[in-house]
């Protein structure tokens, strides 16, 4: 009787946990392996120093990568390519404030702070890539 509840027992355990089917992978954006720094020493990347700045560069990612300092402990990285489009010259997102859009003529509008989609339609938020900060240097990769 012991060995019945237990191999029930098991089998539920096993049959109950979920599976990972329900990730779902933006089917747009190609993904991509890199890692880059950013010396926060050096005068290229001194608006990383100050709270609510962000940069900019467009050498890595897809069509760029946008970093913004929250609070000079939080740090964030999204890829500057719509997510809801396959990548073509007019998914490649342009930053005013913490608003990055595009101009496939959707309206598409995303907060570069939680890359969340704030106008126009689509299922996907901002690609987001990983962000250590070791002393003075951020570390963007994914």
């Amino acid at each position: 009787m012991k060995r019945i509840l237990m191999l029930l027992s098991l089998s539920i355990t096993i049959l109950g946990c979920s599976s990972d089917d329900e990730i779902r992978q933006n089917p747009y954006l190609p993904h991509l392996n890199f890692s880059v720094q950013f010396d926060l020493n050096l005068p290229e990347y001194n608006q990383l120093n100050f709270s609510g700045n962000k940069f900019i560069t467009r050498n890595y990612g897809i069509n760029g990568i946008v970093i913004y300092n929250l609070n000079n402990d939080q740090y964030f990285a999204y890829e500057l390519t719509d997510p809801n489009h396959i990548p073509q010259a007019c998914s490649a997102l342009t930053v005013n404030g913490t608003a990055a859009s595009c101009t496939c003529g959707d309206g598409n509008v995303y907060n570069i702070i939680t890359g969340e989609q704030t106008a126009g339609t689509g299922e996907y938020m901002l690609q987001p890539y990983r962000v250590e900060k070791r002393g003075n240097v951020i570390q963007i990769s994914n």
